[in-house]
């Protein structure tokens, strides 16, 4: 499931009508300043977005929480608490990511559940009702990523950030889960300017991939791939 991002005045009018009120009598009842609703609400070029403290303002005004800090769950999660540290449950899915050429995923139903443990998952800003787990075949990510390796998937992070190439920026491309005309995929994503995306593979033996155009449309970002873990086979 991924996160439902909403303007802030469609926040504000959807709360308005479903209190009953309309801005004035709102403004009001609860002793805020009429233009603050007001400018924030306008269907002309003149509306704008509050700052922090004028949010603030408003939300408190309407009962409405504004909150800022370390995610918090969305969802139901189930919890475990081993040795006195708490652990969160974090589905793995039946689908497999393809680190080459794609492949076709017919079911994504949960078969199992991994523990992590809820303050390093605080720490890497991740909420376990917004993530999941899959697993992953082919060569072309290797050395990074071999066949059989898990990996934790952030599903709110789906839009890869533009980055213009510059040679003193040594960084490494972020590696996503997608659906690529059907077929789930795990690749490095470079995203050189609005309409053009680089699938990249760390094995040297494939060549980038280049999506722009209609073929963007075949691309669904499942989400931002922040850990992995090995399988070991002697």
């Amino acid at each position: 499931m991924e996160p439902v991002v909403r303007p802030f005045h469609e926040i504000v009018q959807a709360r308005l009508d479903e209190l009953g009120e309309n801005p004035f009598a709102m403004a009001n009842k609860a002793s805020i300043s009429y233009d603050k609703l007001r400018s924030v609400l306008r269907n002309d070029g003149r509306r704008t977005d509050p700052k922090l403290e004028k949010a603030r303002e408003i939300c408190a005004a309407l009962g409405l929480e504004l909150y800022i800090g370390p995610p918090r769950e969305t969802g139901p999660v189930e919890r475990v608490e081993i040795a006195g540290e708490e652990f969160a449950h974090i589905p793995l899915h039946q689908a497999m990511l393809s680190a080459g050429a794609g492949a076709y995923n017919g079911q994504e139903e949960v078969i199992d559940h991994l523990a992590f443990r809820k303050d390093w998952l605080t720490r890497m800003g991740l909420a376990a009702s917004m993530a999941g787990l899959a697993r992953v075949h082919g060569d072309s990510m290797q050395p990074t990523l071999w066949p059989g390796d898990m990996v934790l998937i952030d599903t709110r992070i789906t839009e890869p950030k533009i980055r213009k190439k510059d040679r003193r920026d040594q960084r490494r491309a972020p590696v996503y889960a997608i659906i690529d005309g059907g077929e789930a995929r795990v690749k490095r994503i470079e995203r050189p300017s609005e309409d053009v995306l680089m699938l990249i593979s760390d094995n040297p033996d494939y060549s980038p991939e280049f999506r722009q155009g209609d073929d963007l449309k075949n691309i669904r970002v499942v989400g931002k791939v922040v850990w992995w873990g090995h399988t070991v086979k002697e």
